[in-house]
């Protein structure tokens, strides 16, 4: 679509848009009052036209054409959102650099937007200062207080040994404590929990104190206590993201044990490898899932899944009638013996801040998925990201549909309660009304998305006449999004920021992302995270000049707080360090996705540069998917996933790539292979996975040490016309 000018618009062009010519008319004439103050192709013009011209009730098609015709002429990188100086003093940034920014930063410090980006460089060149004054901020309760914020080691071996160096040596803590105790942030009457059931969308939000947290996060602590567990046990949660998972996920880090997180998604044999690798000694999980008018089960894949003694809730609206293997607990049978117990605190187990919370995984390219875990340091690096760059602080309302099983779950919860904020919850699919109605009921600050969910909501028009007003910003994680879905999502909002934010399960948070405090560009990151330092990897493997514009494999500084220094089922060292580059005597550490910096400083992703891809927001290996796909059909010799982003850009698809054993085949109907390739991965890896497209080869392209060349392959298939085979 070719977009004019602002300046050359007429109300005819408005008109066609598919509003009444009396509207089009009040339109033009305000936008040509703009257009003349500020110039047609201007940040300021867009802002204004975004701010009080254009309504979520406007076409489409008319946020378009203003978008568009504004910054025809403007170049890369145009901002969708320009922040507001007074604004900005306001936000959890802004006030600090008020308090700090002379001393922080000197005679650098003018105003929190222009400093912006001199405070992210001090996070990273003053980790003490920096750090401190970021836990001083989340009100964090030691019971015994750090030696110091960062024990870095020169000698050639802490180089090897752990070369992202010692956070907060000698402290121990714990995080579930401290996002139940009452501070400066909260008070035991204060919300800390909404949420609704689906179908129930006609209903009041529901919600709990922190005191009622409180008093249902130590009962089920106590019921574990009783289980008889060592401490620093493994304990796993297959579940939706409901109320109830939040507060079993509390109670056991509360307890002392560690969290396994397994996605309610996965087949049994997905469970099962986590519960191995993880060597889990209980399960909490559901009996079924209830979506509309579906139900799903759950419980019966975790027996499957041959999985340790299984505490069962009963799902909404289900009556409990299935059979339990023996040595598994009803939900109400395990609360019932410590029923004596409730009201009585439960005393924290504090540890060492090396010791371990949470068991995650995400996926390698050797078939089996890295075992991560996260310490008693990584929950502050979640909620500090969220303090810094979403702006989440007391009276925010947070949702970000996901699950326990993948690091955002966590994140969620940290990031909410550590800040002081309320998470809001819909037991249910994100992808109906119900759950726009509930981000209204429940007035929702803070919206979490992925790319492929705001490509469904705009697809089905299902948020139409629902009030966001309430939210303050977007932010946006997994996958890569597309410009014009996420204008749409903004007009949602009356032109709310969107927060572009990229991390990973190793990391507990962002690397890259966006900021209150910067012009915000869609499908683009404006800063690295606070604390981190980003490199981009040249053709020789070495990082090109820090601002300057360039595209390849990314490299992050490896004094990073809260990320991981160890793996349980594989080398630290050689998976995030082995062969890589150094920067001034510091060992580079491998993230493995690819990205641009642009000439304006943003930054873009790319996918991934290794052997896995990002698929529905979740990283799979594309060896776990072609093991499955090389034995649906007899006539096939081998298989290549590949990740493949379309053109017009957004969340990758997935496509395979087949070469049959008979190179004269003509026979296999690729439309039925793809069907099956479907249901074959969909039952033994991942339901929510889909197989967009298959395309025969004659041959897989491979190095001189025959490995699949994926990367060719994904520049090969991005150029077919991917629409044709869908």
């Amino acid at each position: 679509m070719v977009y004019k000018s602002l300046d050359s618009v007429t109300v005819e062009d408005i008109e066609a848009s598919g509003i009444s010519s009396q509207l089009a008319e009040e339109i033009h004439r305000k936008v040509a009052e703009i257009v003349n103050n500020y110039g047609a192709a201007t940040p300021e013009t867009w802002n204004l036209i975004s701010k009080h011209v254009l309504t979520p009730n406007l076409p489409f098609s008319l946020h378009q054409m203003m978008y568009y015709g504004c910054y025809k002429d403007f170049g890369p990188d145009p901002p969708a959102w320009i922040p507001d100086p007074e604004n900005a003093l306001l936000t959890n940034v802004g006030l600090l650099l008020e308090r700090h920014g002379k001393e922080f930063l000197g005679n650098k410090y003018k105003d929190p937007i222009s400093s912006f980006s001199y405070l992210q460089e001090f996070s990273v060149s003053n980790p003490e200062v920096y750090w401190k004054t970021m836990l001083d901020e989340m009100c964090v309760n030691f019971s015994v207080p750090p030696d110091c914020i960062l024990h870095e080691s020169p000698s050639e071996e802490s180089q090897v040994l752990n070369p992202g160096g010692k956070w907060l040596p000698g402290a121990f803590v714990n995080p579930a404590k401290n996002c139940l105790i009452v501070n400066s942030k909260r008070s035991l009457d204060d919300i800390v929990i909404r949420w609704r059931d689906e179908g129930d969308d006609n209903l009041p939000v529901k919600s709990m104190t922190l005191k009622e947290l409180q008093m249902e996060v130590w009962l089920v602590a106590h019921a574990l206590n009783a289980l008889g567990f060592e401490r620093g046990s493994a304990i796993a949660i297959d579940m939706p993201m409901n109320v109830y998972s939040v507060i079993i996920y509390l109670a056991i880090v509360l307890a002392g044990y560690v969290v396994v997180s397994i996605a309610d998604s996965f087949a049994p044999l997905e469970i099962s490898t986590r519960l191995k690798i993880s060597e889990a000694k209980a399960i909490f999980t559901q009996d079924l899932i209830i979506r509309g008018e579906k139900s799903i089960p759950l419980y019966s894949r975790v027996v499957e899944a041959q999985a340790p003694m299984a505490i069962v809730i009963p799902a909404r609206g289900s009556s409990f009638s299935i059979k339990l293997r023996d040595g598994d607990i009803s939900w109400p049978d395990f609360l019932e013996s410590v029923k004596k117990l409730k009201g009585d605190m439960f005393k924290a187990v504090e540890q060492p801040v090396e010791a371990f919370t949470n068991i995650l995984f995400s996926s390698g390219t050797t078939g089996e998925p890295k075992a991560i875990p996260w310490t008693n340091v990584t929950p502050f690096k979640a909620a500090a990201d969220a303090w810094c760059h979403m702006d989440i602080r007391r009276g925010d309302i947070v949702a970000w549909p996901t699950n326990l099983g993948w690091m955002m779950g966590p994140w969620l919860v940290y990031a909410s309660l550590l800040n002081g904020a309320s998470m809001a919850l819909y037991n249910g699919s994100p992808l109906t009304s119900g759950f726009a109605k509930f981000v209204q009921d429940a007035k929702v600050t803070m919206l979490g998305v992925i790319p492929s969910i705001v490509r469904t909501w705009k697809s089905t028009n299902c948020m139409a006449g629902y009030d966001w007003s309430s939210i303050r910003c977007f932010s946006s994680t997994g996958e890569a999004s597309n410009v014009d879905e996420y204008l749409w999502l903004m007009g949602r909002a009356c032109y709310k920021p969107i927060i572009e934010y990229c991390g990973g399960t190793e990391i507990g948070g962002g690397f890259v992302s966006g900021s209150f405090l910067q012009p915000q560009s869609l499908a683009a990151f404006s800063t690295p995270a606070m604390g981190c330092r980003l490199f981009i990897l040249g053709d020789d493997g070495h990082p090109i000049p820090q601002d300057a514009p360039g595209m390849g494999e990314l490299a992050l500084g490896p004094l990073m707080f809260g990320s991981s220094s160890t793996l349980l089922n594989a080398s630290h060292y050689d998976v995030y360090f082995k062969g890589m580059p150094s920067w001034k005597g510091l060992i580079l550490r491998r993230h493995g996705d690819v990205f641009e910096r642009t000439s304006r400083g943003y930054y873009h992703a790319h996918g991934r540069a290794d052997d896995t891809m990002n698929i529905g927001g979740i990283k799979v290996s594309s060896v776990e998917i072609e093991r499955i796909c090389n034995a649906v059909d007899s006539s096939v010799l081998e298989t290549a996933a590949i990740g493949v982003p379309p053109a017009d850009g957004g969340p990758e698809r997935l496509v395979i790539a087949v070469v049959f054993k008979d190179p004269d085949n003509s026979t296999t109907d690729l439309t039925q292979l793809r069907i099956s390739f479907n249901s074959a991965v969909q039952k033994n890896l991942n339901p929510l996975f889909r197989v967009s497209y298959v395309v025969a080869l004659s041959s897989l392209p491979r190095t001189a040490s025959n490995k699949v060349m994926r990367r060719v392959l994904r520049k090969q298939l991005a150029q077919v016309d991917q629409n044709s085979k869908l």
